[in-house]
């Protein structure tokens, strides 16, 4: 399968008319809805039994908040993909996929929210700190808007991704894998119908849509299997409640009053965010799709922005899988199809009744295809001389996957690593601080890395010297390698980039050399 060789289905310019829906967009919708619908279950769970925020608030506010994102995002994206097929006269523009960030799903609540309510004993001094720091978030996505298109011009294809690829193999599909196996016989069925009907394009009988055929199997097999309660579907039936969204400005600006806490994370993840979204849409470039950047990444900004002033401390983010929505056969309404399905589960309040009708392993194993997908366009969409620099830009999101599962692990025995001890740590085979550093700040430490990687084997040594000089001051700046932002974060390995790029710049002085001795010999005249 190559996913940089789509081919368009075109007509005269100034005469493309573009299909309001398609037989793909339905799989598309399955497959991108659903996925959104699990992030929000997740989200939903931790605030309410994490935090502690009563349930009538979670569902009165933060899931209304949450809609009006999903759905003016997902509107503004399929805007954006007819806009482009017009401007291009094609009519096989994908739209990119939008919802709530997942890796912030997990970071606002256990760094930010968390250990506020766990001092303060008040969940709504935690609520007004997320804000706060989505907040953050957003304004910083909004600055990356302007820097961002200029560093996609200058980064190489196969480190962003790379990058890509190592949060897609790891933080996207690890834990749909552990799901689909947890329940095999649940999963397994479902991920067979979804690789047969993505991968191969062998239509199913009656022309059922492939997302929809797994659902409803793995939802059946489910229910006769046990796996499912009746009662869990009647309790969630009687919280059922319809909630307009409004405007809570006095909880975010209570929450930034006391903003200086939450910059060491929000500065650097809200430069993830804009680096993520520069990958994600390197990637659908490669599949074919070449969205502007700038008006990518001020949507997400001002997504977060207006979020957090509704109620919503999750800032929402174009996702990964571009590629796959693609490859399903979404094209440009299965986006808005998905923001409108989740806003209204949002404003009824019905997502606690489809956690109790939809089980799980049938739903991710839909994060685990477009994880596979991902990670395959990473490596078919370079040159194979830089497949050593798509994993170079993988090992840093590895990393950073590794260490939180040592730390969760740690966390649920009642401990940390620093009361283990690294001794004890390195005698079990764990080289858990070189893990750490390593996977601090991974999306942008990956396509430092990758960038290193891709420019030695392009042997431009003066801009890999350039890249390692850049891996330098964000060490030391703590925006890689170092647990927080702060000056001279981690300068031991600020040193290390220092020196490699010096040993760069020694190689390029060398080749040059070697260059002018073959232009010197080229132009000396042969002997008589």
């Amino acid at each position: 399968m190559n996913l940089t060789g789509f081919k368009s289905s075109t007509s005269s310019q100034g005469s493309l008319k573009i299909p309001l829906w398609t037989r793909g967009e339905t799989n598309a919708f399955f497959g991108l809805g659903f996925n959104i619908l699990v992030n929000v279950l997740t989200l939903t769970s931790l605030l309410i039994f994490v935090v502690q925020i009563p349930a009538t608030e979670v569902l009165g506010t933060v899931l209304p908040a949450l809609g009006i994102a999903m759905l003016v995002g997902n509107i503004y994206y399929t805007l954006l993909a007819r806009r482009l097929a017009r401007r291009e006269n094609r009519t096989d523009v994908t739209a990119l996929p939008y919802g709530p960030s997942v890796p912030h799903m997990f970071i606002v609540v256990f760094v930010i929210m968390l250990p506020i309510f766990l001092t303060t004993k008040d969940p709504l001094r935690a609520w007004e700190a997320g804000l706060a720091w989505a907040f953050v978030i957003g304004v910083i996505v909004l600055i990356g808007a302007f820097v961002g298109p200029y560093i996609r011009r200058i980064t190489p294809r196969a480190a962003m991704l790379g990058t890509l690829a190592g949060i897609s193999l790891t933080f996207i599909s690890m834990r749909p894998a552990a799901q689909i196996w947890g329940a095999a016989w649940i999963g397994l069925p479902v991920l067979g119908i979804i690789l047969v009907g993505f991968f191969t394009n062998i239509r199913l009988p009656g022309g059922i849509p492939v997302g929809l055929a797994a659902l409803l199997v793995g939802t059946a097999i489910g229910w006769i299997g046990g796996y499912m309660s009746v009662p869990d579907v009647q309790a969630a039936v009687s919280q059922i409640a319809f909630a307009i969204p409004s405007f809570h400005v006095d909880m975010l600006l209570n929450g930034l009053s006391n903003l200086t806490p939450l910059l060491a994370t929000a500065i650097p993840l809200g430069v993830y965010n804009f680096a993520e979204a520069m990958s994600n849409v390197e990637s659908a470039a490669a599949a074919g799709d070449s969205y502007n950047l700038r008006s990518v990444l001020l949507a997400d900004g001002s997504g977060a922005i207006i979020g957090a002033a509704l109620g919503s401390p999750f800032p929402p983010a174009v996702y990964i899988g571009h590629p796959g929505w693609k490859e399903a056969g979404g094209r440009g309404s299965y986006s808005m199809a998905s923001g409108v399905f989740i806003a209204v589960l949002c404003f009824l309040g019905l997502f606690g009744v489809l956690a109790t009708v939809l089980p799980i392993p049938a739903i991710v194993p839909i994060l685990l295809y477009i994880g596979l997908l991902i990670g395959a366009q990473a490596f078919q969409s370079v040159p194979r001389i830089q497949a050593a620099a798509v994993v170079a830009a993988i090992l840093p999101n590895l990393a950073s996957w590794g260490t939180g599962l040592i730390d969760n692990a740690l966390a649920a025995a009642g401990t940390t690593a620093d009361k283990v001890g690294q001794d004890a740590l390195t005698s079990a085979g764990l080289v858990y601080s070189g893990l750490k550093t390593l996977g601090e700040g991974a999306v942008l430490a990956g396509m430092v890395l990758g960038s290193i990687v891709a420019f030695i084997l392009m042997r431009k040594f003066y801009a890999s010297a350039i890249a390692a000089g850049v891996g330098a001051a964000l060490s030391w700046i703590g925006l890689i390698h170092a647990a927080e932002v702060g000056w001279a974060a981690d300068p031991e390995v600020a040193l290390g980039y220092a020196m490699l790029a010096i040993v760069l710049c020694a190689f390029a002085f060398h080749r040059r050399g070697q260059d002018e001795a073959v232009v010197a010999d080229e132009e000396m005249p042969a002997e008589g």
